[in-house]
């Protein structure tokens, strides 16, 4: 709804959401106001989605012979999150403002397999491990370890559009010192971690057993670097307003 909107199959791959239940592709910023959410504090009508994973273990989804699913070469049954954490944090150098209503914000690249690395944003490891992350493979974690998919968004705004022509320019990663540059403005930071209970991939005579992968498009071959989060901010106005103040309070607040 972000990248192609109002296209069926226009990201040629199925997603996880959470928060707003009026998500399609032809959903318009009323009818996401206006929709349902999954929060716990309904003040939060935000959406929030990403690539499904599948496991390919010769079983098949029910979108096995539909677009987005078997048709796109995205084969496999889905696995859902058992953990889906979304937290937002602070700016290390300034308070942070409001986001506006209908900000929409991209993370990682859908097609960094043939765009190259540029706009890649992916972090893979293990429950257990997660000061050791990989961008570039699948991790294949230990006996007792789930796989945890981590994505931390931009969190610099140019304070005046909610999105932009390649849906990134509106907004800006921090720099080193963590600073917004170019006149930006720090806004809260969206950090999305997801646990998969699955099992470890298994080598049996020289043949690969019971990989995972992210759903992608076809030309992206499902590689890990394709990994990508999307977040349209739909927060009333006082429940944003509620949680600026507590970032820049110091708080941590539920």
């Amino acid at each position: 709804m972000i990248v192609a909107p109002g296209v069926s199959n226009g990201a040629q791959h199925q997603h996880d959401y959470v928060g707003n239940q009026a998500n399609n592709a032809f959903a318009s910023d009323e009818d996401l106001a206006g929709g349902e959410t999954t929060c716990q504090n309904q003040g939060d009508r935000s959406t929030y989605f990403w690539p499904v994973l599948r496991i390919q273990d010769g079983s098949q989804d029910i979108d096995q012979n539909q677009p987005g699913g078997g048709q796109d070469g995205n084969v496999g049954r889905i696995v859902e999150p058992s953990e889906a954490e979304l937290r937002f944090v602070g700016n290390r150098t300034s308070d942070v403002v409001a986001m506006p209503t209908g900000l929409r914000i991209i993370t990682g690249d859908a097609k960094s397999f043939t765009n190259g690395l540029n706009n890649a944003n992916t972090s893979w490891s293990c429950t257990g491990f997660e000061d050791r992350q990989v961008t570039d493979k699948y991790p294949i974690c230990p006996e007792g370890s789930s796989v945890v998919r981590t994505s931390n968004f931009q969190s610099c705004w140019d304070g005046q559009n909610t999105d932009s022509a390649n849906h990134r320019t509106h907004v800006d990663f921090v720099e080193a010192d963590g600073s917004c540059s170019n006149g930006f403005r720090a806004i809260p930071q969206l950090q999305v971690r997801l646990v998969y209970d699955i099992p470890a991939p298994q080598i049996d005579n020289g043949q690969l057993v019971n990989p995972f992968a992210v759903d992608s498009f076809p030309e992206q071959l499902h590689k890990p670097i394709t990994d990508h989060n999307d977040f349209i901010n739909f927060f009333d106005e006082d429940l944003m307003n509620e949680m600026v103040d507590c970032i820049n309070s110091g708080q941590d607040c539920q």
